[in-house]
């Protein structure tokens, strides 16, 4: 037996405030426009109010002013008694009509009324105060008398010889200054309700434009989003960089802070300001165009790609090749050094073919005599090296590159003048320096009759004078000034990526030592790379090659 189906009620959806952007913006919108019109409109009223107040009040002054100013109402007051048919009470009725106040009162120095809208109230004490209008002072009041509130103006009466005689008091039914002021309400809304409606107009519009650039989305949303794009852009092993149209920087994350070497300070500062001039700021700025450029900051090798934003701006990605173009070079180095030996171990079989055939034929002596050349040669140049070079990274370095260039058929010799200290301040950066060179040398020259190469490694002080010299075809001298930008090559690329960085790299380490890399035409005409290193030598070896020159000297001396 089944049970029966249950029924769900549905939920009901509690008022509140709504989710929309769109939706939340233009009830703001609207709110702000409701409470500003209100607010104008009571700021309207209140003094509005108070001047109407104060025009009847000097109203009502100025027609008791002119009642008093009529000598016969001094003249009946004195002449005559406070009657309803008397030419006290006619005389105020008449200005009373004439001018439409609520009353006209005339009263004698005692108080006593004269004249009163109702006939029953002559004879008596006025109900108010006549103290200052007696003493000869004019008031201006709003106060609530028998006919009710009303705006008051009493003055004193004077006779024609200027004495007091009385008091002339005027009322203007309040009712008729609050109807005055209600009457202007209409009026007053009807601008206000029109401000209103051009406020909502204005919202509505606002609310559509942020509805749009928001997508719809809820503020929580909007938030969230942020939160979300803040730890995934700091969090990524890529660099991003935002530029604004201006060419402002935006935004930088954590890895591209670290790759250019800028602070979170550099943000909202001008590209050009942060980085300086170079490579790196036109691919970021957009001035060399392409993708998967090549830039060299600091010793980074980085690719950049640039995607340009609806407002002008840009967003920049930066990726680190160093380790990857590190790894292409030592691919290539590897691949040089198993032809070299590849073509050692042909010659190296040859020689032994040639040893077994002397001794086959016991030529004993011409055997001794052929493995002491050939041990002698290569003895001979590790020793040259050694002797000229002390520090051991850069003699192994020369002596490798020797070796490749005997089995390309290249001479690869040492200057007369080459001497250079062991405890370089940065052994590596100068092997990488040579290595790059000496590179660019034997591919230059190999293959060509009578190819030579020479290096020269000299200190000059705590300065490091590095020079390489081929009988190449030389660079021409339009291009000489672009040997050391990223990407310039004259080279095919090879397998593993893009060429044009190991001059660029030359370039930068010697920038970054305070020195100079440059380029011109040897004297075989080939091309010659010379870099100069400041303070490349620490000042300790800066003693040593004193103490050298000292032993020398006294070895000479001794001879």
């Amino acid at each position: 037996m089944t049970a029966p189906p249950t029924r769900t009620t549905p939920r009901r959806r509690r008022l509140g405030w709504p989710r929309r952007v769109f939706s939340q913006v233009l009830l703001m919108q609207l709110a702000i426009a409701a409470g500003v019109a209100v607010l104008a409109t009571g700021l309207f009223l209140a003094p509005l109010s108070a001047q109407l107040d104060d025009q009847a009040m000097r109203r009502a002054l100025a027609i008791a002013a002119t009642t008093a100013a009529q000598p016969q109402v001094a003249d009946d007051l004195l002449a005559s008694r406070p009657s309803a048919q008397g030419p006290v009470q006619a005389d105020a009725e008449r200005i009373r009509q004439a001018t439409g106040a609520e009353y006209v009162v005339v009263m004698d120095t005692r108080g006593v009324r004269w004249s009163h809208t109702d006939p029953g109230e002559i004879g008596r004490v006025v109900s108010t105060d006549p103290t200052d209008a007696l003493a000869g002072r004019d008031v201006m009041e709003i106060d609530s008398g028998t006919l009710g509130r009303s705006a008051r103006g009493k003055v004193p009466l004077r006779d024609a010889g200027g004495r007091i005689v009385g008091a002339v008091s005027v009322g203007i039914e309040y009712d008729s200054v609050r109807a005055r002021l209600l009457n202007a309400i209409p009026g007053l809304l009807a601008y206000a309700g029109g401000a209103l409606a051009v406020g909502a107009l204005a919202a509505y519009l606002i609310a559509r434009r942020i509805h749009k650039q928001t997508r719809d989305l809820a503020f929580s949303d909007i938030s969230g989003l942020l939160a979300e794009r803040e730890a995934m852009l700091h969090s990524i092993r890529e660099g991003v960089v935002a530029l604004d149209g201006d060419g402002r920087i935006r935004l930088l994350n954590d890895e591209a802070q670290r790759l250019l070497g800028v602070g979170p300070e550099a943000g909202g500062r001008a590209l050009d300001e942060v980085l300086g001039a170079g490579r790196t700021t036109d691919v970021l700025a957009g001035r060399v165009e392409g993708t998967d450029l090549l830039t060299v900051r600091g010793h980074r090798v980085l690719v950049a790609n640039r995607m340009p934003t609806d407002d002008g701006g840009a967003v920049a990605t930066l990726r680190d090749r160093t380790e990857l173009e590190r790894l292409g070079r030592e691919l290539d180095s590897t691949r040089g050094l198993i032809d070299a030996l590849r073509a050692q171990d042909h010659e190296h079989a040859n020689r032994l073919h040639t040893l077994l055939g002397l001794l086959e034929l016991e030529l004993y002596e011409e055997a001794v005599e052929f493995i002491t050349e050939v041990v002698g040669v290569h003895r001979a140049t590790a020793e040259q090296v050694t002797e000229k070079v002390r520090d051991p990274l850069l003699a192994a370095v020369l002596v490798g590159k020797a070796t490749v260039a005997a089995e390309r058929a290249v001479a690869l010799s040492l200057s007369p003048a080459t001497s250079l200290p062991d405890r370089l301040v940065d052994p590596r950066g100068l092997v990488t320096v040579t290595g790059n060179l000496l590179d660019n040398a034997l591919d230059a020259t190999a293959g060509s009759p009578g190819a030579a190469v020479e290096v020269e490694l000299r200190a000059e002080g705590r300065t490091v004078v590095l020079r390489v010299r081929d009988n190449g075809p030389g660079i021409p001298a339009e291009h000489r000034d672009l040997v050391f930008t990223e990407g310039w090559t004259t080279k095919e690329p090879p397998a593993h990526g893009k060429r044009g960085l190991g001059l660029a790299l030359v370039g930068r380490f010697a920038e970054r030592m305070g020195g100079s890399a440059r380029v011109g035409a040897g004297p075989d005409g080939g091309a010659e790379f010379t870099v100069v290193l400041p303070d490349a030598l620490s000042e300790a070896l800066e003693q040593e090659l004193t103490d050298d020159g000292h032993r020398r000297e006294a070895v000479e001396e001794a001879r």
